[in-house]
């Protein structure tokens, strides 16, 4: 079977392979600040335009899920993050729904001088990584009215709405985790997370469209977009600050529903969108040929997510995680390879950069998830043809029979 004899080319890397790419980078060691340990020099990593941002991200981004989130007792989570600086991934993402997944960002921040107006500020360094936060609260502030079909989750406190899932991101990551966080602090993307249905999209979408009543409540868009631009249009922003880069939205499951959330866009205030994809997308629900070419047409930056399922390919029951025995920490299997599930995602058109969580980092680098997704990361849009990617959709039938797309 042709799928059988090519498989060669999709195992791990080998550790003679693994030595020689680094060797083309440099010789010696590269140690940042609060590192606890000492890597090798690795090369530069392939970037891709994100949509309209302005900014080139890593084609591998760091999740702030697995083990950053659900964080075994052997597992320090803080050296994943530092580890994923030291290859120079730049693209990280975070939740106000991933529990102390963005204290640990907070902690390795501290480490790397990230944080605004400390003594060592390491500027060039921040304005250089792509760092986006998201929340699932759909509403702008408090007090907001329970509809069907209408979540509103956040593991702060949920009477704040999505501006203060906003300052809490920042509080964590730059401040003290208690509601300060210092001037000059910013998110370069705050993401409406996991949109599921038409009526959420109503919500998110309330007082951009039809009248606006600042005494009443509306939707987050039009709250998140006063602390993009500095504006006080809201009443929710009197000290115009400048909080966000740039806004998006993620969904897991119905293209529809994104789709609409597009199209709905008159602003334009949608830079980019977090989307599931993995070898298994076309046997449910179909994203790629769906929501991916109408975020493309707008020049909306694409992230992918779930390319391993969220583990479901290697094993972890179908559903949802939500503790550290449920994280993956080996690097794929004999039976299927983490390489080529990397790079279907990544050859998938209109894809930017696709976010990985890390179960586990090894100095051995045949045991390292962080060293061989990055390996696995570096190829080009265009690379597979079709008749290749058909091929790996095969290969994906060996998880479950190709049903692992619960999310």
């Amino acid at each position: 079977m042709k799928l059988q004899t090519d498989m060669a080319k999709y195992r791990t890397l080998s550790r003679r392979e693994f030595m020689k790419l680094s060797a083309a980078a440099a010789a010696g060691i590269t140690v940042l600040p609060g590192f606890a340990y000492e890597a090798n020099r690795f090369p530069e990593p392939m970037k891709r335009r994100f949509g309209r941002t302005n900014f080139d991200v890593t084609t591998l981004g760091l999740g702030g899920q697995s083990s950053i989130q659900w964080t075994p007792d052997d597992v320090n989570p803080v050296n994943i993050i530092l580890k994923a600086f030291d290859l120079k991934v730049n693209y990280y993402d975070t939740s106000n729904v991933y529990g102390p997944s963005q204290e640990n960002f907070g902690k390795a921040f501290q480490k790397l001088n990230l944080i605004p107006g400390t003594r060592n500020y390491h500027e060039s360094l921040r304005s250089s990584i792509f760092l986006t936060t998201k929340s699932m609260i759909r509403w702008a502030k408090g007090g907001y009215p329970e509809l069907e079909n209408v979540r509103n989750s956040t593991n702060g406190d949920h009477a704040g709405g999505a501006v203060a899932d906003l300052k809490r991101s920042l509080s964590q990551m730059f401040g003290d985790g208690k509601g300060y966080y210092p001037e000059g602090a910013y998110v370069d993307m705050m993401m409406i997370h996991n949109l599921t249905a038409f009526e959420e999209i109503d919500v998110v979408y309330n007082g951009l469209e039809g009248s606006f009543d600042p005494n009443g409540n509306f939707g987050a868009l039009i709250a998140l977009r006063d602390f993009r631009d500095g504006t006080n249009i809201t009443g929710m922003n009197p000290k115009h600050e400048k909080l966000i880069r740039h806004l998006g939205f993620s969904g897991h499951l119905s293209a529809p529903a994104m789709i609409e959330m597009i199209q709905r866009d008159r602003y334009e205030l949608l830079d980019g969108m977090l989307v599931a994809i993995n070898v298994n997308d076309r046997r449910y629900l179909n994203m790629q040929y769906n929501v991916f070419p109408v975020a493309e047409a707008k020049d909306i930056g694409i992230v992918g997510m779930k390319v391993f399922a969220d583990g479901t390919m290697y094993g972890k029951h179908a559903g949802w995680s939500n503790r550290p025995e449920h994280v993956i920490r080996d690097v794929g299997t004999r039976e299927l390879p983490s390489k080529p599930l990397v790079e279907y995602a990544l050859t998938t058109k209109g894809m930017d950069t696709l976010i990985i969580g890390i179960g586990h980092i090894d100095e051995n680098p045949l045991k390292c998830q962080l060293i061989q997704n990055y390996y696995a990361a570096q190829i080009e849009e265009g690379t597979l043809t079709e008749h290749e990617r058909r091929d790996l959709e095969k290969l994906g039938l060996r998880a479950r029979e190709g049903d692992t797309n619960y999310f």
